[in-house]
């Protein structure tokens, strides 16, 4: 089976994304750029979307928290 974009990351709620602190945000967001990064060095893509679109969208959302 392929490995997802879905299967590799954490999504956090907007309360337990509140409850980090700093540190545990800018790592979350470094992991999920490498993350990334992996995935789209072997050609990974959304079927919908482009994933580098979900994964700004999920990092817009978590900075304005």
């Amino acid at each position: 089976d392929s490995v997802v974009f879905e299967d590799v990351t954490v999504n956090f709620t907007l309360e337990k994304w509140a409850l980090l602190d700093f540190s545990q945000k800018k790592l979350d967001r470094d992991v999920m750029g490498e993350t990334f990064r992996n995935l789209t060095s072997v050609g990974t893509t959304w079927e919908d979307h482009d994933i580098e679109d979900q994964y700004r969208n999920q990092g817009r959302k978590r900075e304005n928290l």
